[in-house]
C-alpha cells in the first residue's frame, strides 16, 4: 500500500530539466555591452586633439628671441603597449619683458638626407617635480615672468623610422603673453 502523502510530495519535487539552455538573453547581452564599448571608443577617439602640424615655412613668434631654449636631453623609455616612447628635455629662460603665458613649439626631426622626416608642433610643458616622478604642468599654470628660467619635457609617442637619430631643431612659433 502506498501512502498519498508520500506521493504528493514525489510530485513537487521536479526532476531536472534536461532541455537545451536558452542562450539568447546571453547573446543579446554580449552584443549590447559590446556596442557600448564601441561607442565609447569612438566618443573618446573623437575627442582626442588631432595632432598641430606647422608648415616648416611658418614664421617664429616675434617673441622667440626672447626665449632661448638650451640643454637639451633626449631619453627614451618603454611602454605598457611594448613600444617605446620619446622625451625631449631641455630649459627655457625668459629675458624678454613680458610675462610668458603659453608657448607653442614646432619640433622637426630630420631623416639621413636632412629631409624632415617627422613634423610636430607641440605646447611646451613645464617640469614642475621631478620625484618620485616626473609631473608636468602647462606654462599658462605658471607663466613665466621676466627674468625665469625652467626646465621642459616633450613627449613623443611615436617617433618616425626615417629619423637620423640627431636631436631634432625646435622653433618656438606661437608665444601667448600678458
Amino acid at each position: 500500500m502506498t501512502n498519498p502523502d508520500l506521493q504528493s510530495d514525489q510530485q513537487l519535487v521536479s526532476s531536472a530539466d534536461t532541455g537545451e539552455r536558452n542562450w539568447l538573453p546571453l547573446v543579446i547581452a554580449a552584443a549590447v555591452v559590446l556596442l557600448i564599448a564601441a561607442v565609447m571608443v569612438l566618443v573618446l577617439e573623437q575627442r582626442k586633439p588631432a595632432a598641430e602640424v606647422t608648415p616648416i615655412s611658418a614664421a617664429t613668434a616675434p617673441y622667440a628671441a626672447s626665449l632661448p631654449i638650451t640643454g637639451l636631453v633626449m631619453s627614451e623609455s618603454a611602454n605598457l603597449a611594448g613600444g617605446k616612447v620619446t622625451y625631449l628635455d631641455g630649459h627655457i629662460a625668459n629675458q624678454g619683458p613680458r610675462t610668458v603665458t603659453g608657448v607653442a613649439v614646432q619640433v622637426l626631426f630630420r631623416d639621413a638626407a636632412h629631409e624632415v622626416a617627422q613634423n610636430e608642433t607641440q605646447q611646451l610643458k613645464l617640469i614642475r617635480i621631478r620625484e618620485p616622478y616626473v609631473d608636468l604642468e602647462s606654462v599658462s599654470a605658471a607663466p613665466l615672468k621676466p627674468g625665469d628660467e625652467h626646465d621642459f619635457r616633450f613627449i613623443f609617442d611615436a617617433v618616425s623610422p626615417d629619423w637620423n637619430g640627431a636631436y631634432p631643431e625646435l622653433r618656438v612659433i606661437r608665444v601667448d603673453s600678458k
